[in-house]
């Protein structure tokens, strides 16, 4: 993938920036290409053009795909691990894609497990990073403060939570209803066995 001057660019995990220049450097007797981006933060960083793929560099996502995000964001589907050392990989990797769709999921995910304990201190700032990184990419695209984007996403993250509940109470009780027809079926079963039993005697 190649950008221009002026492109509005994700670095995965560091957020929006936008190429300011693209040059050639030499570094010890080596020449290659780079993107100068100016990210969000007013920090300068240096990107080969040769490993642009590697480290995750894309283009921001368009006015469609916003929408798409809120949808995501809102939908009631929220992956969770029971065991920290596995939550905690499957996030940074996802983290570390680049794509915001996967950093939605871990928004949705921390943020969910967050209501119900306390956070370590490097999930704390996993979440911190994942509401930042879709916050202030929405509003680039937007042109919306982030504080307005900042509300959207908590709304639609309460609409999640709201179907997640929901979903898992209706879960719960077909499950019970299930146990309780076997249970039926199975009191039913047992006279007519004693029955059979006792004929065959």
């Amino acid at each position: 993938m190649s950008f221009e001057i002026g492109d509005k660019v994700i670095y995965p995990n560091h957020g929006l920036g936008i190429v300011e220049r693209i040059e050639n450097k030499t570094i010890m007797g080596t020449t290659c290409g780079f993107y100068q981006l100016r990210m969000a933060n007013e920090t300068t960083v240096f990107v080969p053009v040769d490993n642009v793929d590697g480290v995750g560099l894309r283009r921001a996502i368009t006015d469609e795909e916003t929408e798409r995000l809120f949808e995501l964001l809102g939908d009631g589907k929220i992956e969770s691990h029971q065991n920290w050392k596995g939550r905690f990989k499957d996030n940074s990797d996802r983290m570390r894609t680049g794509s915001i769709y996967d950093v939605v999921e871990v928004l949705k995910s921390l943020s969910h497990l967050a209501r119900s304990k306390s956070l370590s201190f490097r999930e704390k700032r996993m979440l911190d990073r994942a509401k930042f990184l879709v916050v202030s990419e929405i509003s680039e695209v937007m042109g919306e403060k982030e504080a307005v984007i900042d509300e959207r996403v908590e709304q639609a993250l309460e609409r999640c939570f709201t179907t997640k509940a929901r979903n898992t109470a209706r879960s719960a009780a077909a499950k019970a209803t299930r146990a309780k027809t076997a249970a039926a079926a199975s009191a039913k079963a047992t006279p007519a066995v004693a029955r059979r039993a006792a004929r065959a005697s």
